[in-house]
């Protein structure tokens, strides 16, 4: 089994685009080429296709669209080799090579991998987000039952509230009314009340 943990040089991504760019003229699939730079380098075909798809392939933008030309030019040439009443017969594994090719040239490695990894993540996390979600759920209905038992009690305490004020009122006038009796009768004592000076010369209050 190949397994290389050492970094990437300048010859190795050299290697690694020439070979992806022969094998896109020569009408190939990049899979092939990863395969044949791993077997070169000692690295896993899985390897070669990150580092292509991550790094390198930025650089050669120019060349890989130069080598699909040339690869169209190839194909449009042998096409034309043919005699008009003469037409290549229709085979399965012509279809599956054609086919491969044309996901080749529109699907890079890099997007095949992130697609599967967001799938195998998504179906991972579904139980999970599902739970959650019931959570939530469940969460939500306590709050909205709190909600209504705290509203409750609210409206209670403004009604007792309320009740307290109209006691307070009434007990403020029954002071009041005891006061301005008790000073009424206090004045009508005083009207009526008979004095006499004693020998040291203050007012004593006579008895009745």
């Amino acid at each position: 089994m190949k397994v290389r943990q050492d970094a990437w040089s300048h010859e190795d991504d050299v290697l690694l685009a020439e070979t992806v760019l022969k094998h896109i003229t020569e009408g190939s699939t990049q899979l092939r080429a990863f395969d044949e730079v791993g077997d070169e380098l000692n690295r896993t075909s899985a390897a070669c296709g990150f580092r292509w798809n991550a790094v390198v392939r930025n650089r050669y933008m120019k060349q890989i669209a130069e080598a699909k030309k040339e690869r169209k030019e190839r194909k449009r040439a042998a096409s034309f080799s043919y005699y008009p009443q003469m037409r290549p017969m229709w085979s399965p594994q012509a279809s599956i090579e054609r086919m491969n090719q044309s996901l080749d040239s529109e699907m890079s490695l890099e997007s095949v991998i992130e697609y599967l990894q967001t799938v195998m993540h998504t179906n991972a996390q579904s139980p999970t987000l599902q739970r959650e979600n019931e959570k939530l759920v469940k969460e939500n209905k306590e709050l909205e039952l709190r909600n209504r038992e705290l509203e409750r009690e609210l409206k209670k305490i403004k009604q007792d509230n309320s009740i307290i004020e109209e006691d307070y009122q009434s007990l403020i006038q029954i002071m009041n009314r005891a006061r301005r009796m008790a000073i009424l009768e206090d004045e009508e004592s005083l009207s009526t009340a008979a004095f006499k000076m004693d020998k040291n010369g203050n007012l004593e209050k006579l008895a009745k």
